[in-house]
This record gives structure tokens, sequence and C-alpha cells, in this order.
């Protein structure tokens, strides 16, 4: 049986292990949702598909990654994220944890 409960959330801010650097996740996959093509060429070290991977805003950049479960830690700080795409997908700050918007359609 696949175990694919999510160790994190939007709105909270992770570190990646292998490349040291933080973001903000704003989105979660349960499983692997990408292409295999994706897959081969970026996801070298060959994570899991059978579980979580995450979208995520890269502190101090202007693009977005998609990373697996096994490659992010929570990060323990309280500094804010930099990222253009921020407000897009949240509108506030508090604690360390931003909060998503309330977005109706």
């Amino acid at each position: 049986m696949t175990n694919t409960k999510a160790k994190f959330a939007p709105g909270q801010q992770v570190e990646h292990l292998l490349f040291n650097y933080r973001g903000l996740i704003y989105d979660v996959d349960p499983i692997f949702m990408g292409s295999e093509a994706w897959y081969e060429q970026m996801a070298k070290s060959g994570p899991p598909k059978d579980k979580p991977w995450y979208h995520v805003l890269v502190h101090g950049a202007d693009h977005t990654t998609y990373v697996a479960e096994r490659h992010l830690e929570a990060y323990q700080g309280s500094e804010c994220i930099d990222h253009p795409l921020l407000a897009e997908f949240f509108d506030a700050f508090d604690g360390g944890m931003y909060h998503s918007k309330n977005i109706v359609s």
C-alpha cells in the first residue's frame, strides 16, 4: 500500500536538502504527477513517484520547482519569502507560515 500523506502543506517554508535553497510550498501532489520525460531529465536521483511531490516558490528567484518530499526539510527560521508570484497564492504571513488566499471561482 502506498503512503501518500504529505509531510508539508501549502504555506509552509522548506529547505531543499540537495540544492540548499529555501522555498515556499504552494501546492502538493499526493504522488508524482509530471511526465515520464520530465522525470527522466530532471529527477536524476530517482526519488519515489508514489510519495508526495511539492510545487515550490524558490526564495530570491523568479522560478518555481517541483520537488520530491525526500529532498525537503522544514525551514526553522521566520524570514519572509521573496518571490514575484507570492501574492498570487498567499495574502498573509504569521509566525513563519503563509496563509493561502481565499479564492472563489
